[in-house]
């Protein structure tokens, strides 16, 4: 039951987390004109703050006293999902030449499973 709760949670914070991704995306690669591989790193910040906040409240409901070590954890593993995420950004726009709206799209949809099993196993284990 626990487990259903969670990954609901995880769901929808997860969606919400997409939308904080996109929306500060296109706001700087759009409407800023910013690069869209800094844009790509800068909705990644945003998003991977908002994704603490609401999993370590929210989805995982943690307790741990130790939230340096938990947000050292959280942060590292977003740190690589954030080098899968530009490292495929990359391989779809400049070399597959796949545009970049359906590019993002795809690329957080891989992103966010690689972070969910990263928090379940390692971040916010029992």
């Amino acid at each position: 039951m626990k487990l259903d709760r969670e990954l609901i949670l995880y769901v929808v914070f997860g969606t919400f987390t997409f939308f904080v991704n996109i929306i500060v995306y296109f706001l700087f690669e759009n409407v800023l004109g910013v690069n869209y591989l800094i844009s790509n790193v800068i909705a990644w910040f945003f998003s991977v703050l908002f994704a603490y906040i609401t999993n370590r409240i929210w989805v995982f409901e943690s307790k741990s006293p130790d939230i340096l070590k938990e947000m050292s954890l959280f942060f590292g593993g977003r740190i690589f999902s954030g080098v899968i995420d530009t490292a495929l950004m990359y391989l779809f726009i400049d070399v597959m030449t796949i545009g970049d709206d359906i590019s993002k799209i795809i690329v957080q949809v891989i992103v966010i499973i690689l972070n969910y099993v990263f928090s379940k196993l390692i971040v916010f284990k029992d």
